[in-house]
């Protein structure tokens, strides 16, 4: 089913077991966009005790947060630096039962204006839209862990800020023993041997998770960048952070050789892949994944600091025809840039 369909059905009735859930929620997609409604856009901020365990984690690139308390102080402070957000949903990917728990991911644009303070500084009144990835484990009707990537960079430039006078004020502002990443080895290759081949699942036959596992494994850690056109249809639309939007495989290679020249010991792995649809009518994936490198390169991001850092990714693609027609990944570059220079 495409989100319309799903938000079309919502309030009907149930379409699939929730045990521990509202009784007015019709599916899992249904409880992702409309709580999430409920609680940013018709101010039921109070519903996060509904909603959310009382010992939930939330990770982000500036750290993780332990409990729903400081989840209310964060939706408490947005919405007071931007009162008039709205959050669309543009898709939401899941997998599990209300068993086991349910794992989602939550594509979403947010559009607002700067009316009040921030944590970026005083109110500038300008329009924003950008886009977020929201990662969650849902048990028994409360979200109980939860990953979370927004495009910052691309907050910071609409609201007409200085990048580098926003990540000194920053620098005040965040617990830099929260998000200090002591990585240690890097875990591409192991003495000097190669990086480890991925081994299919199901050889010889199409599985989108042994897709989807490759293709990052043998671009990313391989360093096979004449695979791209294997994995990727020659007019994939790219839609990347910091507003970035590629298109092609000249433009995917661009992206992929960006990120490792400034990481050149880099290596991607997915913490977690799940996705909806089948092979006549096309899938929609979602991986979580964790980068981890060493900022020895020159680039996008300065001069090399020689700091190690890891950074919490999201991607989703649409593959139809055994190849990626279409993807959206993010990290928050604001982060990224204050881990290499604050953190």
């Amino acid at each position: 089913m495409d989100i319309l369909d799903y938000l079309a059905a919502a309030g009907t009735a149930r379409h699939q077991p929730l045990r521990g859930f509202a009784p007015d929620y019709t599916d899992i997609v249904d409880y992702i966009v409309r709580c999430t409604h409920k609680m940013w856009e018709e101010g039921g901020i109070g519903l996060l005790y509904d909603h959310y365990a009382q010992n939930t984690v939330v990770w982000s690139d500036w750290g993780a947060t332990y409990g729903r308390e400081r989840t209310f102080e964060y939706v408490i402070q947005r919405l007071a630096g931007f009162p008039d957000l709205r959050l669309y949903a543009d898709d939401v990917v899941w997998a599990g039962d209300d068993q086991a728990g349910f794992r989602t991911c939550h594509r979403i644009t947010q559009i607002a204006h700067n009316y009040g303070w921030s944590k970026y500084g005083p109110p500038t009144r300008r329009r924003i839209q950008f886009r977020s990835f929201a990662n969650c484990i849902v048990r028994e009707g409360r979200i109980v862990e939860e990953w979370m990537v927004h495009d910052e960079m691309t907050v910071v430039r609409q609201l007409g800020l200085d990048v580098d006078e926003t990540l000194r004020a920053l620098a005040e502002q965040v617990d830099r023993s929260a998000a200090h990443d002591l990585v240690g080895e890097i875990p591409r290759v192991e003495g000097q041997a190669t990086p480890a081949p991925y081994t299919p699942r199901r050889p010889g036959a199409f599985d989108v998770e042994d897709f989807v596992r490759q293709a990052t494994h043998e671009i990313w850690n391989w360093r096979l960048l004449n695979k791209i056109p294997v994995y990727y249809a020659p007019t994939c639309p790219l839609h990347g952070p910091s507003g970035r939007e590629l298109y092609g495989h000249g433009d995917v290679k661009a992206f992929v050789l960006h990120l490792l020249a400034a990481f050149p010991d880099a290596v991607l792995q997915i913490d977690d892949l799940y996705w909806n649809g089948n092979e006549r009518d096309g899938y929609r994936t979602a991986s979580r994944w964790t980068l981890t490198g060493t900022h020895r390169g020159l680039g996008h991001y300065g001069r090399p600091t020689g700091k190690q850092v890891r950074l919490l990714g999201t991607t989703s693609h649409r593959i139809k025809g055994g190849q990626i027609v279409e993807e959206w990944t993010l990290i928050n570059e604001l982060a990224l840039l204050w881990k290499l220079r604050y953190a």
